[in-house]
C-alpha cells in the first residue's frame, strides 16, 4: 500500500481581503522599485515607467515582477517589497541566459523548439481547464453535510495511525507460509526477524499518517483495523504487508471540516466536467489513426476515458488533499 500523500489540483485562489492588500502591496512595491532604478538626470526628475530596468537592448517591466510575485505563496504584504527586489535579480539572470541562448541560435534547435510548444500546448490546456472549472456549482451546504456524514472515518472517527510497511519479494507458493507466519507473529519485528532468516528479500518504511493522508480506497479497511493488527495485499512480484502500530482518535467536528470538503467535492467536479467536454469533443471531432496507430484502435478508444496527458489533472478519487484539509481544519502535521 503507497502511504505517499496524496495531492489534488489546487483550486483557483479567491481574492480575500489579504489577498487584495497582497496585491496592492506588490503594486506599491513595484513602484517603488520603478523610481529606484529609474534615477534622475541634471535635475531632471523622469517620470515612472513600467519599465523596471534594461538588459542590453531588452527591458523587464513592473508586469513581469507581478506575474512572478503574484504566484509567490506565503508572502506577507510588509514582504512584498523586498521579495519584488528578489524576483528582480533572478529575471535579470533569467534575461541574459536567454539573449545569450538566442545568440547562439538555441531557439532554433529542434529540442528546444518542440519543448517550447509543448509548453504552449500545455499551457492552453490549462487554461482551458480553468475555464470550465469557472462554470461549476459549488456544493450547497446539504451536500457538505451528506459527504461528512458519509465518511466517518475521514471527520467523525478520525484518527491518526502509526504504521509500518514490508514490501517482500516471494514466489505464489511461498505466499501462504508467509501469511502462516504473519498470523502467529507477536510484532512486526519477530516477523522480519523470519523473513531475514529464511532470505527473503524486503523493503521496510514507516510513517504517521492522519486518516486524509491515505488514500480513500483504502482507509476503510484500515479504520477498521485496531492496533497491532496487520493486512496483506497481493503484489506483482509478492506480498506488502501493512502493519498498524498504533493510532489515537482526533476527530474533527463538521464546522471545520466543511471547508476541505467543499474544495475537494469542488475539484472532483471539475474533473468530471472537463472529461464529459473532452468526450463531446472527441464524439465531434474527426479523428484518423495513421500507420501503426491504425493498429488496436478499439483499445485506443476505449482510452478516451482516460485523462489526456496534456491537460492537467482536476480532481482525485484516491483522497482528499492533506495540506487543504489540515489548513481548513486547522491541523498541524
Amino acid at each position: 500500500m503507497n502511504l505517499t500523500k496524496m495531492h489534488l489540483a489546487p483550486p483557483r485562489p479567491k481574492q480575500t481581503q489579504s489577498s487584495s492588500r497582497l496585491f496592492t502591496a506588490i503594486a506599491a512595491a513595484s513602484a517603488v522599485a520603478v523610481l529606484a532604478l529609474t534615477g534622475c538626470g541634471a535635475g531632471k526628475a523622469e517620470k515612472a515607467s513600467q519599465t523596471a530596468v534594461k538588459v542590453n537592448r531588452e527591458e523587464i517591466t513592473v508586469h513581469q515582477i507581478n506575474f512572478v510575485l503574484q504566484r509567490q505563496q506565503g508572502i506577507k504584504p510588509e514582504q512584498a517589497e523586498a521579495a519584488s527586489k528578489q524576483i528582480l535579480e533572478r529575471l535579470i539572470d533569467q534575461e541574459l541566459a536567454v539573449q545569450k541562448a538566442t545568440e547562439l541560435k538555441l531557439d532554433r534547435d529542434p529540442a528546444v523548439v518542440q519543448q517550447i510548444e509543448n509548453a504552449k500546448r500545455e499551457i492552453l490546456a490549462r487554461a482551458y481547464v480553468d475555464r470550465i472549472g469557472e462554470t461549476v456549482v459549488k456544493p450547497s451546504a446539504a451536500e457538505l453535510s451528506e459527504y461528512y456524514n458519509a465518511k466517518p472515518a475521514l471527520f467523525k472517527d478520525r484518527r491518526i495511525f502509526s504504521l509500518q510497511e514490508l514490501s517482500i519479494e516471494a514466489q505464489p507458493e511461498q505466499a501462504r507460509q508467509i501469511r502462516a507466519k504473519l498470523q502467529n507473529s507477536k510484532s512486526m519485528a519477530e516477523f522480519a526477524e523470519y523473513l531475514k532468516a529464511h532470505d527473503f528479500r524486503f523493503t521496510g518504511n514507516q510513517a504517521v499518517r492522519a486518516a486524509e493522508q491515505l488514500p480513500l480506497a483504502g482507509l476503510e479497511a484500515i479504520a477498521a483495523m485496531k492496533d497491532g493488527d496487520s493486512a496483506v495485499t497481493q503484489t506483482p512480484t509478492g506480498l506488502s504487508v501493512l502493519f498498524l502500530v498504533s493510532s489515537r482518535l482526533q476527530p474533527v467536528a463538521e464546522p471545520q471540516a466543511r471547508q476541505a470538503i467543499e474544495v475537494f467535492l469542488s475539484n472532483q467536479r471539475k474533473g468530471e466536467l472537463v472529461q464529459k467536454d473532452i468526450k463531446s469533443l472527441r464524439t465531434a471531432a474527426q479523428i484518423q489513426y495513421v500507420g501503426k496507430f491504425k493498429e488496436g484502435v478499439a483499445e485506443l478508444a476505449q482510452a478516451q476515458t482516460m485523462p489526456p496527458p496534456t491537460l492537467p489533472s482536476t480532481s482525485s478519487t484516491n483522497g482528499l488533499d492533506a495540506s487543504v484539509i489540515s489548513k481548513g481544519m486547522g491541523i498541524k502535521q
